[in-house]
């Protein structure tokens, strides 16, 4: 085996062969896999820990006798420990132990991996199992002396944090401490100290939680965010902490906290229930198997009992309306299932049947009314996406209709018999769910009484009432079932308001229900609702209304609503990128507080980009729909694509990326995943030309599109891949992705490799991550884990060459990693034959990346230099062709192929020296032009 220090290796030894000297198959693989194991151990002296490790994983591949396959598993412990890859050198270690119990090196291996990861008790405990083996071994003493002052030094610093959590809460709790400065360093030692996980055990167990529970109950803001903040420390990936928690502060002033007026000790608090709300669900997240398996614990009891507390807090009046938005925020987070993969939807019928109308108290106030409860702006937006949330949860007619049925006694009960305020709360109420589920929406817009109220009340002399009906029609206008009854009773009602109403914000409602109803056309240039010029007029007052500063960011943000409609015309696009004070203006609102206008944002610059799907017809089609006398949709002749390329150009001149990075930004529930996937295609439009891609970059973009590539729906993922994926091909990834980031670009890359994927997204996927393989180990190795190679293989088979090249391209620069190196001599494998085949291709790029791959491989791989002669008979033909190529690209990475093959073996050299080679080696040795 290979050496370990202090103890001898051991002697080969020599194994007999079967009865009377027959070597049986088997006997026979038996020396293969000894020759091999020789051989490891060979290149472990000389100091080639990679190629040992190969050398051995191939030897117990070989090997089936048990004895012989724990000397192999020791020695790659052996291996693992000098390539610093410690979890993998413990478990080897293990497997030899597993099978003899008094393995004196592999225990002492095992006792260095376990002293690297840092379990010092472990390691000492196989220390002391090797001296009692071998009392006399004078590098066990040594190792046992080191570890025994380590695991001292460790005591010692625990024993000092003891002291220092105490000092900490005395000076936090000192009501006459006065300085300052002396109480933030303690704030902060506290909340770092948290953050690990030796340090929030101690806290836990210093008695923390209570003295945390006084810091919050001191009412006092910097505090309640230290105790906050530690909290979540002590709560994060740990279950059985977070139930002790729970129990100590209590589900209902964990809510109360949640409800404060201030902004921040409100969001503190929503972050610490999210981490429980994870932690709970979840269970165990970090390696603390010993302590946590021993209890079964249940949370779903302690999981409803938080809920319950926020959906009460939702109806509460005395809450303030930020820690609303906070409860809401929540419940969309954790409620409803993740995926349709779980079975599980219990938890939102739960919430249905006991907080739907708590939700609903929400959706329905309206502001300024007496009684109504305290919101913000994006309140309502946000129950209306809760509702959507839970409604999407639902898995049958049965679970719908009695979600239908709630919804429709609460507005009933409101409409009836509540006189005008009823009314309103229930119209207000209709708004909401036609914003949120729709089909619930349509279903109370459909009660007796409803629809005449809206119109009727959209005649108001209050402007409070006006509003909430106007809204409904409008929201309403978006639903089909509706628009034909809308379009003939409220177009003349709101043109009517539109004309003679003395208040903007009414106006410039009436103004979006007039675009709504009178976008209904789409793109399609033919299928205009509107007199010629009415609708630029329409865009025109938008823009006014946009720019004006006096104007409350509320009613402003309805002039964007009117804008996602009507640019769907080209002549209104043009307009609005030539209007760089609407642009801009349009950019600051959604840089705002109030984010219910982001939906909006994003739907106009869509249409500004033209970043929609738009199918080309077929033109078969199109002759027959001009026989049968059918529509033809046309296309606007400013939508053709020098028109967008220059509206692209302008938008990003106004500053529309750090708009966009700001929108995504938002942890606000009004940035749905729709709305996500509307931000993605905006910025796939933006980074089409390369020369731009930089300046998207420096204004926060790569940054902003990490986020978008991981969540939402799966178009919206795949756009903001794709445009990751053009901008690490044309930017140097290191400088486009600075520090870690460079990593979390790798799995929404690897995305853009699946079968379901177009063939120019598979082929900027192999691009971009060929781009990254070329970079470092780490990044290989990130790209093995998202299980790529195979993928990347099939690709190397596509019949489009651009594809093919592309992929080959990649397997090359993945080649430099060892564990790639494997998979070319994995037993019935085609790689290496694929690339030796390759090389002899017509492609002349082609050729380049599999002759570059060989060159690779046959350098960081001796092995594979014997295998090549066996995967194909054309061999020494490829290589004699590539030697004489006109290309000296191509002549150069067959010299390096060959000279690497000559050094290898005796067997292979000689074959080589058989043929022509000699001659055409000597001919291009003496070519001067070529150095």
């Amino acid at each position: 085996g290979a050496p370990c220090p202090g103890i001898p290796g051991p002697s080969l030894g020599s194994r007999r062969c079967g009865a009377r000297g027959r070597v049986t198959a088997r006997s026979r693989r038996q020396v293969t896999a000894e020759q091999l194991r020789a051989r490891g151990n060979a290149l472990f002296q000389a100091g080639d820990h990679g190629a040992a490790l190969a050398a051995y994983t191939e030897a117990l591949s070989l090997s089936d006798a048990a004895p012989e396959r724990a000397v192999l598993h020791r020695n790659r412990a052996a291996c693992y420990l000098k390539l610093e890859d410690y979890a993998k050198a413990e478990a080897d270690a293990t497997k030899a132990i597993e099978a003899d119990g008094r393995d004196v090196k592999a225990l002492f291996r095992r006792s260095q991996a376990l002293q690297q990861l840092g379990r010092l008790d472990q390691a000492i405990g196989d220390l002391q199992r090797c001296m009692s083996l071998e009392p006399r071994n004078k590098a066990f003493q040594e190792a046992l002396r080191a570890l025994g002052s380590s695991m001292h030094e460790k005591m010692k610093t625990m024993s000092c944090t003891d002291s220092k959590v105490e000092q900490m809460f005395q000076i936090l709790l000192d009501p006459e401490e006065e300085d300052a400065d002396k109480k933030q360093k303690a704030v902060q030692n506290l909340i770092v100290l948290a953050r690990e996980e030796a340090g929030a055990e101690k806290i836990f167990q210093s008695d923390g939680v209570r003295l945390l529970t006084q810091l919050l109950d001191t009412a006092k803001a910097d505090l309640m965010l230290a105790a906050l903040r530690t909290l979540v420390g002590l709560c994060s990936g740990h279950r059985s902490r977070t139930l002790a928690i729970l129990a100590e502060l209590g589900a209902p002033r964990l809510s109360a906290v949640l409800g404060v007026e201030h902004e921040q000790v409100s969001l503190a608090a929503c972050n610490l229930l999210h981490v429980m709300f994870d932690s709970l669900k979840e269970g165990l997240q970090k390696d603390f198997r010993g302590k946590e398996d021993a209890v079964v614990l249940d949370s779903s009891r302690d999981l409803k009992l938080l809920i319950k507390h926020l959906l009460e807090l939702l109806a509460l009046e005395g809450a303030s309306a930020h820690g609303r938005d906070n409860a809401l925020n929540l419940l969309i987070k954790v409620v409803p299932r993740k995926s349709p993969k779980e079975t599980n939807n219990s938890m939102s019928l739960w919430v249905i049947d006991q907080g739907l109308k708590k939700i609903l108290e929400v959706g329905s106030t309206v502001c300024g009314s007496p009684g109504s409860l305290p919101v913000t702006e994006n309140s309502r937006m946000s129950a209306s996406v809760l509702l959507s949330k839970l409604y999407e949860d639902l898995k049958c007619d049965a679970e719908r209709e009695n979600f239908h049925h709630l919804c429709e006694d609460y507005v009933r009960g409101w409409f009836e018999g509540h006189e005008l305020p009823g009314k309103l709360r229930a119209i207000q109420t209709v708004s909401c769910l036609l914003q949120g589920p729709s089909d619930a929406g349509n279903r109370v817009l459909e009660l007796e009484g409803i629809m005449d109220s809206v119109l009727s009340l959209c005649a108001s002399v209050c402007e409070a009432h006006q509003l909430v009906a106007v809204e409904a029609l409008i929201h309403a206008a978006d639903k089909a079932k509706r628009a034909s009854f809308i379009t003939a009773n409220g177009v003349s009602l709101l043109k009517e308001i539109y004309k003679h109403s003395e208040r903007d914000s009414i106006r410039i409602r009436a103004l979006v229900g007039l675009c709504k109803l009178g976008s209904a056309g789409g793109t399609d240039f033919s299928m205009k609702q509107f007199a010629e010029g009415s609708t630029m007029k329409l865009a025109k007052q938008c823009r006014k209304w946009l720019c004006n500063e006096a104007i409350d960011t509320g009613t402003r943000r309805w002039a964007v609503e009117g804008l996602a409609y009507l640019t769907f015309d080209a002549d209104v696009k043009e307009e609005f990128v030539e209007d760089k004070a609407a642009m801009q203006a349009m950019f600051h609102l959604a840089k705002s507080e109030d984010r219910s206008v982001l939906y909006a944002v994003a739907s106009t610059l869509v249409n500004c980009t033209n970043s929609y799907d738009h199918e080309e017809p077929d033109p078969q089609m199109l002759e027959l729909a001009k026989y049968a006398k059918q529509h033809i949709p046309e296309q606007h002749p400013k939508d053709k694509p020098e028109f967008v390329k220059r509206r692209v150009q302008k938008l990003l001149m106004a500053g529309v990326v750090s708009a966009l990075a700001c929108m995504v930004k938002s942890e606000n529930p009004a940035l749905t995943n729709s709305c996500r996937e509307l931000i993605s295609r905006v910025f796939l439009a933006l980074v089409e030309e390369a020369e731009d891609r930089g300046g998207v970059v420096a204004q926060g973009g790569g940054k902003a599109l990490i986020p978008l590539s991981l969540e939402g729906t799966e178009v919206g993922q795949t756009k903001a891949a794709q445009a990751l994926a053009k901008i690490t091909i044309t930017s140097n990834p290191e400088m486009a992705f600075p520090g870690e980031r460079i990593y979390e670009v790798v799995r929404p890359l690897v995305s853009l490799l699946h079968l379901q994927r177009t063939g120019l997204e598979n082929f900027e996927g192999l691009m971009a991550l060929t781009n990254l393989a070329g970079i470092s180990e780490r990044l290989r190795q990130k790209i093995l884990k998202e299980r790529a190679v195979p993928m990347i293989e099939g690709y190397m088979f596509e019949e489009h060459e651009l594809i093919r090249l592309a992929a080959t391209e990649c397997m090359c620069n993945m080649a430099m990693s060892k564990d790639v190196q494997e998979l070319f001599l994995a037993e019935g494998s085609d790689r290496l034959k694929l690339m030796v085949l390759y090389s002899g291709e017509e492609d002349e790029k082609l050729r380049r990346a599999a002759s570059g791959t060989l060159a690779m491989l046959t350098a960081l791989h001796p092995p594979i230099c014997k295998r090549i002669p066996q995967v194909t008979v054309h061999w020494l033909e490829i290589l004699q062709a590539l030697l004489l190529s006109p290309n000296a690209e191509l002549q150069h990475r067959g010299a390096v192929v060959v000279m690497n093959m000559m050094a290898a073996a005796r067997e292979v050299a000689e074959q080589l020296i058989a043929s022509e080679m000699l001659e055409i080696l000597s001919v291009l040795a003496k070519d001067k032009d070529k150095p």
